[in-house]
């Protein structure tokens, strides 16, 4: 019933800690990812090296693509590059599969390092080159291709750091030798080649541990809502009196459009700002610049995130399967699908409702506002279950959650949202039942998390205007922080 690492291999959860690693679930993705920055901006030598080896990677790129077209085949060999799904790592609701890097990312890639930032690597304005930079303003690179791409650049290094930990903390036959591909990259040959490992081996694949400090969560320190957001702050830091002016007058001329009479709105800035750095690419070395004097918040920031991630997705996770779920038959659910699925939401609730599982949902007094991140967690209550789990199953009408069968004449689906949605109410009336019908399942439940008074009336409000209040296959959990007893009134 191991849902962590440490649980599977038999060691103290402080034993990671101590290494600086992540304890890292072998059911989910927890939803955190590497941050390039943090090994650029890090006190450590070995940091700094792995990214000074990705730039030296990107200068190569940026050399080849200097030369013209490329061959489909060197672009899949040169860019592309499977999901590391064995760190456990992403953004996945089940599991840990992903998409990984594939032939648009490489063409998109390609194309900006020999248009966009031909410069790359020999900036001059930035105290260094990065990675980030190509997915700024440029469409077909986006953060989730960085962070995989990040990943695979320093798997050699990861791989490296897990097997030092396997052979200092696991027993031997924890571990297997593992021929990993496309670990180290070869400039005579110019091919990616494979490395052995001895790394933990987990239900039929290895694991990869992460150090936790160059992991953030949400978004990196170089990123495009940034450089969007805080357009206005980059003239400034422009020392050339004349680029600052020609760069405001440009922005300014697209906002001040003739006839004019009302403030433009963030949209319109944000596009405005888009075409200004087209025009002045040269502004997103300004913007690095910015981010690089503010170095110092990066860390502390996603040092942040990750301690608020580990106490939301691992040590209130694991206080509800041993304290709260374990002492009931949970896991020994039986019946049907449909059975199955309400049994699972009725403990989910009462775990939530009756027995301080509320907790799971706040982080600083405040509660989690994100579905992908509830949605995770309900995941994690499945574990144990006969069933086949899947989410986001999509039967050609668009995915749904969770669809959990057993064989093809077995359906059930089930829909985790938050009350506060604003899609809440067609996707009560109209999206549940097309899903239903695509999946030939015959029973399909919503779930509903609320956190406030108000949101319990904006969805008593739906129900009632949908005639759906008494129906049993709409669930609500009550998750507000001031609804619930203390421990010496409960």
């Amino acid at each position: 019933m191991a849902t962590f690492f440490n649980e599977y291999f038999g060691i103290d959860a402080g034993t990671l800690d101590s290494c600086g690693a992540l304890n890292i679930s072998i059911v989910n993705d927890l939803p955190l990812f590497i941050d390039p920055f943090l090994l650029f901006n890090s006190e450590k030598d070995e940091y700094r090296t792995l990214h000074d080896s990705m730039i030296d990677y990107l200068v190569f790129l940026r050399d080849r693509s200097a030369k013209g077209a490329i061959s489909d085949a060197l672009l899949s060999s040169w860019y592309c590059f499977s999901e590391v799904k064995q760190n456990w790592l992403g953004f996945s609701i089940s599991g840990n599969g992903g998409t990984g890097l594939g032939m648009d990312f490489a063409r998109a890639l390609h194309s900006n390092l020999h248009s966009l930032f031909s410069d790359f690597g020999e900036e001059g304005i930035t105290e260094g080159s990065h990675l980030e930079k190509v997915c700024l303003i440029s469409d077909g690179v986006g953060r989730d291709n960085i962070s995989d791409f990040t990943t695979n650049l320093i798997k050699d290094y990861l791989c490296r750091y897990t097997e030092k930990f396997a052979a200092q903390h696991l027993k031997p036959n924890d571990v297997r030798q593992v021929a990993v591909e496309k670990t180290r990259f070869n400039y005579e040959t110019e091919t990616w080649e494979r490395t052995t490992y001895a790394l933990p081996w987990v239900n039929g694949d290895f694991v990869i541990l992460t150090p936790k400090d160059i992991l953030t969560r949400d978004e990196n320190w170089i990123n495009k809502g940034d450089l969007v957001g805080d357009f206005q702050e980059i003239p400034t830091a422009i020392p050339d009196s004349q680029l600052r002016a020609q760069v405001e007058n440009y922005f300014h001329k697209i906002l001040d459009r003739p006839g004019r009479r009302r403030r433009p709105s963030a949209k319109e800035r944000s596009e405005a700002a888009r075409r200004t750095l087209l025009e002045f690419p040269q502004l997103i070395d300004y913007y690095i610049k910015l981010k690089e004097q503010r170095g110092d918040e990066a860390a502390d920031l996603s040092a942040e995130k990750v301690l608020a991630t580990e106490y939301i997705f691992i040590r209130q996770i694991a206080e509800i399967q041993n304290t709260l779920l374990h002492k009931t038959a949970f896991y020994g659910t039986g019946g049907g699908t449909y059975e199955e699925a309400h049994a699972r939401v009725r403990y989910l609730k009462d775990a939530i409702e009756s027995k301080g599982g509320h907790r799971l949902f706040y982080h600083d007094g405040k509660p989690i506002q994100r579905e992908k991140d509830l949605q995770i967690l309900y995941r994690l209550v499945w574990f144990g279950t006969p069933s086949d789990v899947g989410t986001e199953a999509n039967d050609g009408r668009g995915p749904v959650d969770f669809k959990i069968s057993r064989g093809a004449d077995d359906k059930t689906l089930v829909e985790m949202k938050l009350a506060k949605n604003t899609q809440l109410e067609r996707n009560l009336e109209k999206q549940v039942p097309i899903y239903q019908a695509a999946s030939d399942a015959k029973n399909a439940i919503k779930v509903i998390i609320y956190f406030s008074i108000a949101e319990l009336r904006k969805v008593n409000a739906i129900l009632k205007k949908l005639k759906l209040t008494d129906s049993k296959d709409i669930v609500l959990i009550d998750a507000r922080d001031d609804n619930k007893p203390s421990g010496s009134k409960a």
